[in-house]
């Protein structure tokens, strides 16, 4: 983006009144001439359905029936995929340790071999997602991974764990970028971090009604020591759930322009709902574009976000593999601490998401302090809980521990940056593929930073994981200024460019609809 272009005054105007300095060339071109072609035919056609064509009673019908059919699938499958890939939590609190002969940091590694499998499928899994239908990938990916969750029940040494623990995070890898990329095809940047919010809650919901089964198999096993272990019946019913939902999300799952649910005047109501975000509909399939991969890694978001998701992911990876193991640190019976430390805390965990999402769709612009917010009593609570006395204050060191959850809560809201802030088909992309690298850095990291030496209270680690969180905060902060600053900038060359809001918001859709970047297009506005 020029800056000679960028304070032009004078801005020329095509048949239709719009401005076309920042109209990519072919569509420029074409609306110069009175001959769109039909990348420019496209923009113009779904920027005018979403100023003109529909009215506000017509979107909300639309978006309540997309509510109801696609969050309650959404939550189970987010839910699904997090009790699979922390099971092994659970399970070693059931003798998977004991039973399968686990050593030093083996049980570490059955974390991180997850996420670097996730990382190396990470890649090819978001190409798939571009290339193929969402709602056939995610059904796919979600049978083979239930029925490898299934097969954890057969293992019987190290080896196999790490083999089917490394499938498993290979076939997962495509879910969480699905439902970022769903959000963002069916809702506004406003609604963005209130519904993934909502199907972030699965995390927690679903961990409460697991683990009533769990303790529910748990004791079963306690009064028939000779029947099925615990920790394989918990796999064979995790992994029969995830293969039950594979079935469903093929019929359900997808964009609007894919899914069988909406009809074709509802399909084109929902694309024209989301015009407004600036970030591009999916009225068609966009062919991969190199110069939008050279603009993702000078785009400052894309350092931001790599770094914020590491910084984020090391707590999460060492809590959701070790955190069932620091309750029993402190004195509870494996039963207890389903019962008294994972369901307390994950009810904690969904009014801090609820309330959370609920303020983000009231009032903009909360985003971040909402996330820095969030991590202050985790931040406290795990120094705290290094702080006190190696003996002794069960009660205090539970509530310590519990507030922990708390910070869980800017996850999933740091995931949805992308979808709100990042525009061009392919710098998307590319963008949640370093999302999810760091996510897998990151959790990787944290998994291995649990050293089986210092158990059972493990104070290194929680120290680490203190750091994280007060770390977290302040790239929070500057992030925040950054997109301040970019939003300022830019309404002053907007403002220099003559032109006024309406045709400077009209002109911005017609760059979007035109794949352009949020980098490049000057009349986008940041979310935060």
């Amino acid at each position: 983006m020029g800056s000679t272009d960028e304070t032009k005054a004078a801005v020329p105007q095509g048949e239709d009144g719009v401005a076309l300095e920042s109209v990519p060339p072919a569509v420029a071109a074409s609306l110069h001439d009175g001959k769109m072609d039909h990348i420019a035919d496209v923009a113009v056609d779904m920027v005018h359905a979403a100023e003109e064509e529909f009215t506000d009673e017509q979107y909300r019908k639309v978006l309540r029936k997309v509510d109801w059919v696609l969050l309650p699938l959404m939550w189970i499958c987010s839910g699904a995929q997090y009790a699979d890939k922390v099971s092994v939590s659970t399970q070693a609190t059931f003798g998977l340790i004991a039973d399968t002969h686990l050593v030093g940091q083996q049980f570490s590694w059955l974390t991180s071999i997850f996420y670097i499998a996730f990382l190396v499928a990470e890649a090819p899994g978001n190409y798939i997602l571009q290339r193929v239908s969402v709602g056939p990938t995610i059904a796919v990916s979600m049978f083979i991974w239930g029925i490898l969750v299934f097969c954890i029940a057969a293992a019987k040494n190290f080896a196999s764990l790490m083999v089917l623990r490394f499938l498993q995070g290979a076939a997962e890898c495509t879910t969480y970028p699905a439902l970022i990329y769903i959000t963002s095809t069916f809702y506004t940047s406003q609604e963005h971090a209130h519904r993934s919010v909502i199907w972030g809650t699965a995390n927690a919901g679903m961990d409460i009604l697991t683990s009533l089964i769990n303790y529910g198999i748990g004791t079963h096993a306690k009064e028939h020591p000779n029947g099925l272990a615990p920790w394989k019946g918990i796999s064979l019913f995790l992994g029969a759930l995830t293969v039950v939902l594979s079935v469903i999300t093929y019929f359900i799952f997808g964009t609007p322009r894919e899914v069988r649910w909406l009809t074709a005047e509802e399909k084109r109501i929902a694309q024209a709902r989301i015009v407004r975000n600036q970030t591009g509909t999916d009225v068609e399939k966009q062919p991969w574009k190199w110069d939008q991969v050279a603009t993702a890694f000078k785009d400052p978001q894309t350092y931001f976000l790599f770094f914020l998701v590491i910084i984020n992911s090391i707590p999460n990876g060492g809590t959701t593999s070790f955190g069932n193991l620091v309750y029993v640190s402190f004195g509870f019976t494996p039963l207890e601490t389903i019962v008294k430390g994972k369901i307390p805390q994950q009810c904690l965990s969904i009014i801090t998401f609820i309330i959370a999402g609920y303020i983000t769709l009231k009032k903009p612009g909360m985003r971040f302090y909402i996330m820095m917010a969030s991590v202050v009593p985790a931040f406290a609570g795990m120094l705290a809980l290094a702080l006190l006395p190696r003996q002794g204050m069960l009660w205090t060191r539970w509530g310590c521990y519990l507030i922990t959850i708390v910070g869980n809560v800017a996850g999933p809201m740091i995931w949805t940056l992308v979808p709100s802030n990042i525009a061009g088909r392919t710098k998307k992309s590319v963008t949640g593929t370093v999302l999810f690298i760091a996510y897998c850095t990151g959790n990787c990291i944290g998994a291995q930073v649990f050293q089986a030496k210092d158990a059972p209270r493990y104070i290194p680690a929680i120290i680490i994981c203190s750091c994280m969180y007060g770390l977290e905060f302040v790239v929070m902060f500057f992030w925040r200024l950054y997109y301040i600053w970019q939003n300022k900038r830019r309404a002053r060359l907007v403002a220099d460019m003559g032109l006024t809001p309406e045709e400077s918001l009209h002109q911005g859709a017609l760059n979007a609809e035109s794949d352009m970047t949020d980098y490049e297009n000057i009349h986008f506005r940041y979310s935060y």
